[in-house]
């Protein structure tokens, strides 16, 4: 699996120690900065991120900023991209089972290392379930690609 990985400046530590512990799991992680800490505009890491996935260059994403929030909004606003904020095992389980994210947004400041890690952890091993959710997320599908939607 590859994932790509991004964040702002609020995030930067956060970001490296997840893209080792990654690495660690034998997953290659394609780093779209920030590569510091200086402040950033975190949309743009968002959308770098999402092309990725968009592109197929990588199967899922990784984004990090102060709440993960910001992230999540931005990422949302890509074409075919389902991003959410995970701040417990729960959220990032149904994430991928009910919602088939490709993308997980992560608050730096709203949880710790060792959560985070046992999110991703959880996030990397679900899979979308189908089922039920299949129609919910085909409407989502069909509402981002109508033309005259709200």
């Amino acid at each position: 699996m590859k994932i790509v990985i991004g964040c702002d400046e609020a995030a930067f530590e956060f970001k490296e120690a997840m893209k080792k512990h990654l690495e660690d799991m034998g997953i290659t992680c394609l780093d779209v900065g920030v590569h510091h800490a200086d402040p950033v505009l975190y949309p743009d890491i968002a959308v770098a991120a999402c092309e990725r996935i968009q592109s197929g260059e990588v199967d899922r994403g990784i984004l990090i900023c102060g709440t993960g929030i910001g992230m999540s909004i931005t990422a949302n606003k890509c074409k075919g991209i389902r991003a959410a904020v995970c701040h417990d095992v729960y959220s990032a389980e149904r994430a991928r089972k009910s919602n088939d994210a490709q993308v997980m947004c992560l608050g730096a400041r709203i949880v710790g290392l060792e959560l985070a890690k046992m999110l991703v952890n959880v996030w990397l091993a679900s899979e979308f379930s189908g089922g039920n959710s299949a129609e919910k997320v085909e409407r989502i599908r069909f509402y981002e690609n109508a033309a005259d939607r709200p």
